[in-house]
């Protein structure tokens, strides 16, 4: 991004039930690139905010399954092709004994995935957000709800948007830029 290009518009409420109503509002107007911050759960803001379900399961499962065909392939390879042992006159390919090696590939390499897939799908790791250099920010962990409009949002329009946010309740709007 550009330094100075406008990154979007910050709101800020003393209560979280303007925060929903805000969104509600925000979202009536036709915008649907926002995010809102606030430093608890609140009942109803995923609603408000058009919250949609994430591809989180589905990066879960192909884990599981890409550990499971791993694991059984690697037990595979060492059983039957590169160190043959027949032990007892068992057959080499006794899928019995690869189960609970293979039930840990799949809780592993399912975990990994999903560590890396959230931190993929939150845009993590950002060492730099535009929002934390406004001061009152600082306070979404303790006391305050937030409400952030993004300029990338193809019905936003600045004077609109603030004169929206400033008509719901707003404590303080602020211009943030990158």
């Amino acid at each position: 991004m550009i330094p100075g290009s406008p990154f979007g518009i910050l709101a800020e409420f003393d209560e979280p039930e303007h925060l929903v109503e805000a969104a509600r509002c925000v979202r009536a107007a036709g915008l649907r690139q926002f995010e809102a911050y606030s430093p608890f759960p609140i009942e109803g803001l995923s609603e408000a905010i058009g919250f949609e379900q994430t591809g989180m399961p589905w990066i879960t499962l192909t884990g599981g399954v890409v550990g499971g065909v791993l694991g059984y392939g690697l037990l595979y390879w060492v059983s039957v092709l590169a160190y043959p042992l027949n032990v007892g006159g068992r057959p080499l390919n006794s899928w019995p004994m690869f189960v609970p090696i293979t039930f840990e590939c799949v809780v592993l390499v399912a975990s990994l995935f999903c560590v890396f897939g959230m931190l993929a799908l939150n845009g993590l790791p950002r060492p730099y957000h535009p929002l934390f250099e406004v001061p009152e920010f600082a306070r979404a962990t303790q006391d305050r709800f937030f409400l952030c409009v993004l300029a990338r949002d193809k019905q936003y329009d600045e004077a609109e948007v603030q004169q929206l946010l400033a008509g719901v309740h707003a404590t303080r709007v602020t211009n943030v830029r990158w």
